[in-house]
């Protein structure tokens, strides 16, 4: 069964760092490509990053470019988004989702298994 489990949010300030992690399990990395995502309250969830399937080449949302670095860890099965320079705009939930197969792309109908959120606040 295909399990995802996001952690590593929090509460911190502009312009400060948080890494968040995404637990893989029963899956391997190569398979599938990851990506995160984040919904503030009242907006629809915002592709972030991801990572392909195969190269393990990112992709990054044009809002978080610069700023954001996804990464993962095959052999513990874990993916990883390093954010720096944090803003307010930054608050959210964020996800980890994974599709099947090797790809560029953060459009959430593309990913099948969603993992449960972890809280982002950035305060001003």
């Amino acid at each position: 069964e295909v399990q995802l489990q996001a952690s590593g949010g929090g509460l911190v300030q502009a312009g400060g760092s948080l890494r968040l992690s995404c637990a893989a399990s029963g899956f391997t990395l190569d398979d599938y490509t990851i990506g995160w995502f984040r919904q503030a309250p009242g907006k629809e969830r915002e592709g972030v990053s991801c990572i392909h399937g195969g190269n393990g080449g990112p992709h990054y949302a044009d809002s978080v470019k610069g700023r954001f670095t996804i990464s993962r860890d095959n052999a513990k099965n874990m993916v990883y988004l390093e954010m720096n320079s944090l803003k307010p705009e930054d608050t959210a939930v964020y996800y980890c989702g994974a599709a099947k197969g090797h790809l560029y792309s953060t459009v959430a109908a593309r990913y099948d298994h969603w993992g449960q959120g972890t809280l982002v606040t950035v305060s001003s």
